[in-house]
């Protein structure tokens, strides 16, 4: 039997857990991220390609900056019952950003840099490919550190005048040094001190095909294996790698989906009229 069901809303939804059926919640926009509960065993696929799901049947999606307006969610149970729900994604405007002073080669690398960039690609990418089963962003989320956002998720990129891709993360400003969080509880996959573009690079991997990524540090406080809790330092604030000034890139990806952080935590809370008074400057990756 085919259930097919349609979601009108593309805010926050959600379903009871009734066992037998399939129950998600999050925000179904283009950077979201979605959390599901199913029964042990079932199949999971979100337009046909496969979802992870835990042993306890907890699984998670997301969507990219460009995703379509409507993707489909399918569920096989273990009893051979298929449930499909058809979503309806979201779309949102990005803002343009505008950042000058970056050294030429940072914006065009020249060909001999061209391959460490690369082979920089290769260790971020296995990194991301690790295979942990446990839901461990069953924590939540929240701000690996509190300070002033300069730069935002999806807005373009125009680097010394040279448009470029999109920037895929956020961006919090701070002095060198400053400590950073767990977002939630992980599993750091890669600790490197030193990648050509993003400098102090580290992953934690919160389980599932989920995982967060810092950028620009000055300093690692982990290594590769370690089990981290949320709150839990993990690194300090930098400008390492291809950035203007000192701070923290916060991104996040579910397989190769790149989203939006922002979305998964309370908005930033406001700083002393001190600090808002004198930012710091920070971009550039």
């Amino acid at each position: 039997m085919n259930l097919r069901v349609v979601i009108i809303a593309c805010a926050l939804i959600a379903s009871p857990a009734i066992a037998g059926t399939l129950s998600i919640e999050g925000k179904v926009t283009q950077g979201g991220l979605v959390f599901g509960i199913t029964e042990p065993q079932a199949e999971v696929t979100l337009d046909g390609k496969p979802v992870k799901v835990a042993d306890d049947g907890h699984f998670v999606f997301g969507f990219d900056l460009d995703a379509k307006p409507e993707s489909t969610l399918t569920v096989r149970h273990p009893d051979g019952q298929n449930e499909e729900r058809v979503l309806a994604v979201e779309q949102r405007h990005y803002d343009i950003q505008r950042i000058i002073g970056l050294p030429p080669a940072m914006v065009t690398p020249p060909p001999e840099i061209l391959k460490r960039i690369t082979d920089d690609q290769v260790l971020l990418n296995k990194a991301r490919a690790s295979d942990i089963r446990e839901p461990l962003f069953e924590t939540g989320f929240v701000w690996p550190v509190q300070g002033v956002i300069s730069g935002v998720y999806g807005s373009q990129r125009i680097l010394n005048g040279e448009p470029r891709a999109p920037h895929m993360g956020v961006d919090i400003a701070g002095p060198v040094g400053t400590s950073l969080a767990a977002p939630a509880d992980g599993i750091i996959t890669l600790a490197e001190s030193d990648l050509y573009l993003t400098g102090g690079t580290l992953i934690i991997d919160h389980g599932l095909g989920l995982s967060s990524i810092f950028l620009h540090l000055s300093a690692i406080e982990v290594k590769v294996g370690d089990r981290v809790r949320q709150g839990q330092e993990v690194a300090r604030m930098g400008r390492t790698g291809r950035a203007t000034g000192p701070h923290l890139h916060w991104g996040m990806n579910w397989q190769n989906v790149r989203l939006d952080p922002q979305l998964l935590v309370p908005p930033m809370p406001a700083l002393p009229a001190a600090a808002e008074a004198k930012p710091a400057t920070g971009g550039g990756d």
